[in-house]
């Protein structure tokens, strides 16, 4: 059985991700800064930190192979069959710009846009989630999470 004291700090923990929306990278310094100073006091505690934080930085890791995914198809779309031509002013004229290029790279952008929400929403639902858990006194795994710290 788990004390109040234990219940409203891992609570707290889970719900200090919720800084990242105030400041840049506050997902990670405000349950870790949470993490680090109470997970000597409880085994409870000390979990559901490991937890977080691990949740945390998996996300990290999934937008940026997202990014690494997404970038170079967009590149790659926006400068296949361009040619560039120099004419005699020292200007450069772009050709073959054309609408279904366009529309390949939006549809590149709303792809990746439309991940990157999905995941937000999760993280959010899944934070909720987890706080209530361990206000229950119950501890919360996270889906889809890699073990950074064991």
């Amino acid at each position: 059985m788990e004390t109040t004291v234990n219940k409203n700090t891992s609570t707290l923990l889970q719900l200090s991700a919720f800084a990242q929306y105030f400041f840049p990278l506050g997902s990670f310094i405000f349950p870790t800064l949470i993490w680090s100073i109470k997970k000597n006091e409880s085994e409870f505690v000390d979990y559901n930190g490991k937890q977080a934080i691990n949740f945390q930085l998996s996300l990290l890791v999934y937008s940026l192979v997202l990014l690494i995914i997404a970038l170079p198809i967009f590149i790659y779309t926006l400068f296949n069959d361009l040619e560039f031509r120099l004419v005699n002013n020292g200007d450069w004229i772009v050709e073959q710009f054309t609408m279904g290029r366009i529309t390949g790279l939006v549809l590149i952008g709303v792809i990746a846009s439309f991940i990157l929400l999905l995941m937000k929403v999760a993280e959010f639902i899944l934070i909720l989630y987890a706080a209530v858990k361990n206000s229950n006194g119950q501890r919360y795994n996270f889906p889809l999470t890699i073990k950074f710290i064991k």
